[in-house]
């Protein structure tokens, strides 16, 4: 185009978005189910308050108080028959003591590491790789089991009020699955909105049965169940306490009833998800969980031992469920009431299992960024979730449900198993850090230190019991698991370290010298417009030699190259070289070729090969893959470079248009464009003698901006681009809102402090041109972010 400056040349115009990739079928599925993506800039937003992370993250440990004490009484009924009530009230006070102790002691592990206070984290920082990975291992276990157990828990609670599902447990437990995972999939936000009032109907509506209890307990009209009904657990015979069996059968009650805690790191591993402050947020959350686990607890536990409630051998009806039949009576208000309470455990335990759909993702993020797991584990998705964490939990849980047949007996120990040796690493670990901080005689640290080794060999004699009395009933996989998947973890970890040494820079890598000579030779087998338009990119790198070469299988073939080669006028300038390949292994000729035609070692090659892209099912019914296969090969040689020049025949054929006009919704972006003042008319500005021309105030879309004028514009930063080392400093940026984009000029510098791609920033100053986009000079400016 002309000089834009020059008198009667075309005016320099804002930058306008032009045509988009027209978006494929997978794509607008996956929008029409999940919505628009979320802008990555709007990361911040889908941070949770107080409020919000209470009902999500809580409703993991909240919810355990729904079976957890039934799981104590499981074990202890079949054992000592009704003299398990009278054992019943001193086991619930050990976990009570437990609790008190974990809590405490996590919520100084969120005080020391105020980003994320995981197990992992105070284990690679504490214990050193090995021990990191068995606490990562088991909380990946621990949270896939959650997902499992607390999903069939709410299907147990549906099949309380209608025992006529009980038929198919395992297909509604899965069903619930895929809706956690949908729901997730969707974003944090959504789900958090989702959960949050599930997880306070729980509280208000067991807060409301222990009111009642208390009042017809106190009345004396709370009634006691009969022990010998139909389908609940056989009595055994009372025994003594002293005798060994008798010891083996309150520590298998001890392991069932340690479910209770399972939960209380959850808000440890998601930190992250907090609103600034997040540490103290995360404390405030926490000891609300621990203080209102400890109260649901103690009332379940007090309303069993009233009311007798015998557990059911085939699990349901719950206890849970039991005492709030007994506490809310046979009225007309009880009976919906109970409706309502059944509600409520429903949906706290399904949001108990949402909950590790926000802490497992960042935690395989954790661990896959120090590679120790896929790398792909570490990308956002469409709704700024962690897709393939969501997707890799709701499998193993899935799996899980089919293999226990939705099973909480089954899976509480394992889970218990899981969660505890996190306990372990965690409160051993944090012992370890104080002491190597040089304890000094305070009582503070002295506190500090007491406190994580009581937390750490609390949690640490906890799973050697359930290690032990529990192995043949599951945690053997636990036991077993554990060093097998460390072993494939530490394998993937080398993996990536071998790749990392192969690709890294040296100081011979970084002289980057030009070589003196560079040929191209362009793979040929056929005279079509593919051909032409590689040869026409081997131009356009302005080669010392451009050959075209052809591997001769079929001589008719050969010759009918070139006479159709010779006959193309715009193949006229370019040799077209045919070389035998008697055993038709044409990888093998590309590379003899190439390791011949580099024999001088001031020589670099560049090989194009045109590849045709047909239909993805036809095209590799009726067509090779020779592209692919010649490149693998080369790609290992010095000073040779492949390069796959497409043609996409399936699109001529079928007409579609790859571009469109229309462009791909994104939801919640920031707006870049503010009107805190209202935009002047330009006849006001004109008459405004006072202002002249030496500063706009007044912002205005950058579309409407005038060359050769001054304009106050703000928008997002779209790219920016530093001039190279060895050039003048410069630094050139774009910034866009709504209305178009323009073009911001730096001289003098090669960097811009605080400024990152997608921050907002406004800036002032005389639009000019350059390259005939406007252009504003080395502006003043504020980022806003």
């Amino acid at each position: 185009m002309g000089k834009a400056w020059t008198d009667g040349a075309k005016a320099p115009m804002a930058l306008k978005e032009h045509a988009h990739l027209r978006d494929p079928f997978r794509y607008r599925l996956k929008r029409k189910l999940l919505g628009n993506p979320i802008n990555r800039h709007s990361l911040s937003d889908q941070r949770l308050s107080k409020k919000s992370a209470f009902g999500i993250l809580s409703s993991d440990c909240i919810s355990s108080s729904a079976y957890g004490g039934e799981q104590i009484l499981v074990a202890l009924i079949p054992a000592f028959g009704l003299a398990a009530f009278a054992i019943f009230p001193p086991m619930v006070a050990i976990i009570l003591a437990m609790l008190l102790v974990i809590t405490f002691s996590y919520r100084d592990v969120i005080a020391t590491y105020t980003r994320t206070g995981s197990a992992y984290i105070v284990a690679k920082e504490n214990f050193g790789t090995k021990v990191s990975l068995v606490a990562a291992i088991e909380l990946m276990f621990g949270y896939i089991i959650t997902v499992a157990i607390q999903s069939a828990a709410g299907v147990a609670a549906i099949i309380s009020a209608f025992p006529e599902l009980s038929d198919i447990k395992v297909e509604i437990t899965l069903a619930v699955v895929v809706l956690l995972t949908f729901v997730n999939l969707r974003g944090v936000k959504d789900a958090g909105l989702i959960f949050v009032l599930p997880s306070y109907l729980f509280i208000f509506s067991m807060f409301t049965v222990f009111g009642f209890g208390i009042y017809r307990h106190s009345t004396g009209t709370l009634p006691n169940y009969a022990t010998q009904s139909e389908g609940l657990l056989p009595l055994g015979e009372s025994q003594g306490l002293i005798s060994l069996a008798a010891a083996l059968l309150i520590l298998k009650a001890f392991a069932n009833g340690s479910a209770s805690l399972t939960g209380l790191e959850a808000v440890s591993d998601s930190v992250p998800l907090f609103k600034s402050p997040e540490h103290k947020n995360a404390r405030t959350t926490l000891a609300l969980m621990a203080l209102t686990l400890g109260t649901l607890i103690t009332g379940i536990a007090w309303l069993a031992q009233k009311t007798t409630a015998v557990p059911y051998a085939e699990g349901t009806p719950t206890v849970i469920s039991l005492v709030a039949k007994a506490a809310l009576g046979d009225s007309a208000f009880g009976n919906i009431f109970f409706y309502i309470v059944q509600a409520g455990t429903t949906f706290i335990l399904f949001a108990g299992a949402n909950t590790c759909y926000n802490a497992f993702p960042n935690l395989v993020s954790m661990v896959a960024k120090d590679g120790f797991l896929p790398k792909r584990l570490t990308q956002r998705g469409h709704r700024l979730a962690f897709s393939n964490g969501i997707i890799f939990i709701a499998g193993g849980a899935s799996i899980l449900v089919i293999v226990s047949g939705a099973s909480i007996t089954a899976l509480a120990a394992i889970y218990a198993l899981a969660v505890f040796v996190g306990f372990t690493i965690t409160g051993l670990g944090m012992a370890r850090k104080t002491l190597r901080e040089k304890v000094s005689g305070n009582r503070k640290d002295l506190f500090r230190l007491a406190l994580h080794s009581l937390s750490g060999s609390i949690a640490l004699i906890t799973v050697i019991i359930l290690s032990a009395v529990k192995f043949l009933e599951g945690t053997w996989i636990v036991v077993i698991g554990t060093p097998i998947v460390a072993a494939l973890m530490l394998n993937f970890n080398r993996q990536y370290m071998r790749e990392r040494e192969a690709l890294l820079l040296t100081a011979s890598h970084q002289r980057a010298t030009s070589i003196a000579r560079h040929d191209v030779s362009v793979l040929v087998d056929s005279v079509d417009i593919a051909t032409i338009g590689a040869i026409r990119y081997a131009r356009s790198l302005n080669p010392r030699n451009l050959r075209a070469i052809h591997f001769v299988i079929d001589d008719r073939r050969a010759e009918n190259l070139k006479r159709d080669w010779s006959e193309a006028a715009a193949l006229s300038d370019v040799s077209l070289e045919l070389i035998d390949c008697p055993d038709r292994r044409i990888p093998n000729a590309v590379v003899d070729y190439a390791i011949r035609s580099t024999e001088t070692p001031d020589v670099e090659l560049t090989l194009l090969l045109p590849r045709r892209a047909y239909s993805r099912f036809l095209g590799r019914l009726l067509h090779d893959q020779t592209a692919e296969e010649i490149a693998r090969p080369i790609s290992q040689l010095p000073r040779v470079v492949a390069t796959i020049v497409p043609f996409d025949v399936d699109r001529i054929l079928s007409g579609e248009r790859l571009l469109t006009d229309e462009k791909s919704k994104v939801d919640e972006a920031p707006k870049a464009l503010t009107e805190e003042k209202p935009l002047r008319a330009q006849s006001e500005f004109l008459s405004d003698k006072s202002r002249a021309s030496h500063f706009e105030e007044n912002i205005t879309p950058i579309g409407a901006i005038t060359w050769r004028k001054r304009a106050h514009v703000q928008g997002h930063v779209t790219s920016m681009r530093s001039s190279p080392q060895s050039g003048a400093p410069g630094v050139e940026i774009e910034v866009w809102d709504e209305t178009g984009g323009v073009k911001l000029q730096f001289l003098g510098r090669r960097e811009i402090a605080g400024l990152e791609v997608g921050s907002i920033m406004r800036a002032e100053g005389m639009v000019g041109e350059h390259e005939g986009a406007l252009t504003i000079l080395n502006p003043s400016y504020e980022l806003l972010n």
